[in-house]
């Protein structure tokens, strides 16, 4: 029997240019040996790519590898920083009988796909996988360039056929020889965990180095087992707030996309070359250093049901972070089911005596919303407005609002806001009997003209009638015709003078205003009382 030798690997490093000229963090030694594909043959390496299926069990050979490199492995995070030691690498590149030392560049260009390993730029890192140890080689299994595996011997099984250990993909493997080439479902294991292979509920204590040789195994990938708790991140090595990067760790199934929110919008972040789990984000505002994120799995869903994480870079990074990993806490927004974004820029439009009214921008795919006050749901809406009646005068309540999709989808809650009811008017009765629409007649640059129009849907003449709203922003009323109207702050009252007060069953009056500011802050429907 000839023992083969420990896989070797080859390192590099991944030099990065941060803004303002600055040369940053060095990434990572990329150890590897591995490479996907159909089941292998026991005698010759196989012809030709075999695309790798997600929810295939896979057979191919296993080698074996002291260490992750030094600061990054080949996902981007230190091995120290890993949710577990049992870890694997993955083939960069899948090219049998090629073995130059680049096939191609790394990321792996879209025009060369048909090279690419089941390591697939990084996308594969952070997920999973359940290994099963196969049969023995009596042979030679060194993985030379050009031949063929178990030479001169024959695959046996023994009593480890059937220990399996669940491995966590944290490496690539990119080296010039048989098993990274020529070999679709290799997988290069940590050597630390051979012997920690389970069978019987046991551990094998002692398959390692006598009866291993570069044994067949059997894998596929899996879901984190026994997930728990939330992810983590940590800034890397030179993270500063002129290069914001990040690792993200402890997935409950892998990681494919981050977001970050950067005050206005979600903005897709940059994976550092094809460091999987490392990835440049940026700030909630301009020059800032408090950063929101969220993160997408292997099947493009939003973890944690669309869950934000908020945090700020250490005072410790303000130079530069000078750890390869420092960890960070952050504080989580509300979550979804991850199929929608929240809505935007909620606002109060208008308050009376006994109602609110809300505005909102629009989520992209949503079929209504769902609207809460205090925390508590109060109503739904199809459109982007909503106003919330029967409440008492003179007090504090709290919004938020969740977009809702046909299939029952929900998005993570809007901003909140907080609105305070006006004083009763006495008259009769709150938010009765009326309706109000507004008409922006003309706008110029710092101001604009408004008409509102008020319908009395009841059934008896008013005695007079008021209404009110709140700007959005700094817009202020200058003058005002058929109506009294007053200012404090942002909350506009309008109410009737003499010759209007009385408005007959299904008759309407109209007044008109002037104001400074953006005419986009007119609401649609002030809320009205008739007395």
């Amino acid at each position: 029997m000839i023992t083969a030798p420990l896989a070797r690997r080859t390192g590099r490093r991944l030099l990065i240019a941060a803004v303002l000229g600055m040369l940053l963090l060095a990434s990572s030694s990329l150890y590897g040996q591995s490479s996907p594909s159909a089941t292998v043959s026991a005698s010759a390496a196989p012809a030709g790519r075999v695309v790798l299926a997600d929810s295939s069990v896979n057979t191919g050979n296993a080698t074996h590898f002291d260490g992750l490199g030094s600061p990054y492995g080949g996902c981007g995070v230190p091995q120290t920083n890993l949710e577990s030691q049992d870890f694997v690498a993955l083939n960069v590149w899948d090219t049998p009988g090629d073995y130059a030392g680049q096939p191609t560049p790394r990321p792996v260009p879209s025009s060369d796909a048909d090279k690419m390993g089941p390591f697939d730029n990084g996308h594969n890192c952070g997920r999973w996988v359940r290994v099963t140890i196969g049969d023995y080689c009596t042979g030679t299994n060194d993985g030379a360039a050009g031949q063929a595996f178990c030479r001169n011997g024959n695959w046996t099984s023994d009593k480890y056929n059937g220990a399996t250990l669940d491995m966590l993909v944290a490496d690539s493997c990119g080296d010039t020889n048989a098993w990274c080439r020529d070999d679709p479902y290799h997988l290069d294991l940590a050597t630390h965990s051979l012997n920690t292979f389970q069978l019987g509920g046991r551990p094998v204590a002692d398959m390692y180095p006598d009866r291993w040789n570069n044994r067949h195994i059997s894998w596929s990938y899996i879901p984190a087992p026994g997930y728990s708790g939330d992810i983590s991140i940590g800034f890397v090595q030179n993270a500063a707030t002129w290069w914001p990067t990040i690792d993200v760790t402890h997935l409950p199934n892998g990681i494919h996309a981050v977001e970050y929110y950067d005050g206005s919008a979600w903005v897709s972040a940059g994976m550092v070359s094809d460091l999987g789990q490392q990835y440049t984000i940026g700030p909630n505002s301009t020059g800032g250093s408090r950063y929101t994120v969220r993160v997408r799995d292997v099947d493009g869903k939003l973890v944690q049901g669309g869950r934000t994480y908020t945090f700020a870079l250490p005072s410790s990074c303000t130079s530069g972070c000078t750890q390869p990993y420092t960890a960070v806490g952050y504080t989580t927004g509300d979550a979804g089911s991850g199929s929608l974004d929240a809505p935007t820029n909620l606002a109060v439009t208008a308050t009376s005596a006994g109602s609110v009214s809300l505005s909102w921008n629009a989520s992209s795919g949503a079929s209504g919303y769902d609207v809460y006050r205090d925390g508590q749901p109060v109503g739904s809406a199809t459109g982007t407005s909503f106003t919330d009646t029967g409440l008492s005068p003179s007090t504090s309540y709290t919004y938020t609002v969740k977009a809702h999709d046909s299939s029952g989808g929900t998005s993570a809650a809007s901003n909140s806001v907080s609105a305070t009811t006006q004083t009763s008017t006495g008259g009769g009765g709150t938010d009765s009997g009326c309706t109000a629409t507004t008409k922006l007649v003309n706008s110029w640059s710092g101001g604009f003209t408004a008409e509102v129009t008020l319908t009395n849907t009841g059934t008896s003449t008013s005695k007079g009638w008021r209404l009110g709203w709140n700007w959005p922003g700094s817009q202020k009323v200058t003058t005002a015709w058929s109506a009294t109207l007053t200012q404090s702050g942002s909350s506009v009252t309008a109410s009737n003078v003499d010759y209007n007060s009385a408005i007959p069953p299904a008759g309407r009056t109209t007044f008109g205003f002037n104001a400074t500011g953006d005419s986009s802050g007119l609401p649609g429907h002030p809320v009205c009382t008739l007395n």
